[in-house]
């Protein structure tokens, strides 16, 4: 889901955006490539900057360095603006198709606001879009629910001294490895996944671990009062060492594993559950 977030659409073409000072800031990039079609955007916005020297000066005050996924699915800084600064860059480049983008572009971002003020929004387009995907209303709930744990963990992480996305990778795999044995990445190699958000491809019980290991080490975090990335690291391991634990127990009664190779790339989620309840496999 936060793929599908950090990810739009206008007119088939995608457009990266990411979440930056309480508004959606997207990529310059994009937006160029998108208005010209052009084969090299990097030239055309030197050109663009050197034939307007308005936007040239001000280029620093609406434009910031972001970090956004590249197409080979890394991690990089790019250029990025809010939509006020891509209107400010829509006037500098003619082409057909900037008044339907900068109507498009208003949506986006007034959708987003009205989703701040009023965060049922938010969740109500969530599970109209797992829905879409072929998901269960269980299935659904359980998800929610972690976006909600996973996101009041990492405000915590941001309030007591971790800063940097990298960082906060590293604290996501500290907890996944005690948790499920595994990184996140490792666990995406299992289930054959490549940029698909792993989480969208976990069973219900795979999710609740998940949240388990989460959500004790936020209260972890709080109760000791954690502050720097040290003691945060050290709150992060032992919540997924208690998760870790309570897996190991389950999968003992189960007799067999919590973890799965399984996902949802062909078959949906709602489809699979029904056809193992009516087989019992």
């Amino acid at each position: 889901m936060e793929s599908d977030k950090a990810l739009v659409v206008f007119q088939d073409k995608k457009i990266r955006r990411t979440w930056f000072n309480d508004e959606w800031w997207f990529s310059v990039a994009d937006i160029v490539q998108l208005l010209t079609e052009s084969v090299d955007t990097k030239q055309y916005i030197k050109k663009m900057r050197a034939r307007d020297s308005s936007l040239d000066e001000n280029w620093g005050t609406f434009c910031t360095l972001l970090e956004l996924t590249a197409p080979d699915g890394k991690k990089r800084k790019s250029n990025c603006v809010s939509v006020k600064g891509a209107f400010r860059i829509i006037q500098s480049i003619p082409s057909p198709r900037a008044e339907p983008f900068k109507q498009w572009l208003s949506q986006v971002g007034y959708d987003r606001v009205k989703e701040i003020e009023n965060p049922e929004l938010a969740q109500k387009r969530m599970r109209d879009l797992y829905k879409a995907k072929g998901y269960s209303d269980d299935w659904i709930e359980k998800r929610v629910r972690g976006i909600a744990i996973r996101d009041e963990l990492t405000d915590e992480w941001k309030n007591r001294g971790v800063k940097e996305e990298r960082e906060f990778s590293i604290l996501t795999a500290e907890i996944s490895k005690a948790t499920f044995g595994m990184t996140p990445n490792e666990y995406k190699k299992l289930k054959g996944l490549k940029r698909e958000n792993l989480r969208d491809h976990m069973n219900d019980l795979e999710l609740i671990f998940s949240m388990l290991g989460e959500r004790v080490s936020t209260e972890i975090t709080r109760e000791e009062n954690a502050q720097g990335y040290e003691e945060v690291e050290d709150a992060a391991k032992r919540g997924g060492r208690v998760a870790g634990n309570a897996r190991i127990g389950a999968e003992k009664e189960l007799k067999r594993s919590i973890t799965s190779k399984e996902n949802y790339l062909i078959e949906p989620e709602k489809k699979r559950k029904l056809k193992k309840l009516s087989t019992g496999f």
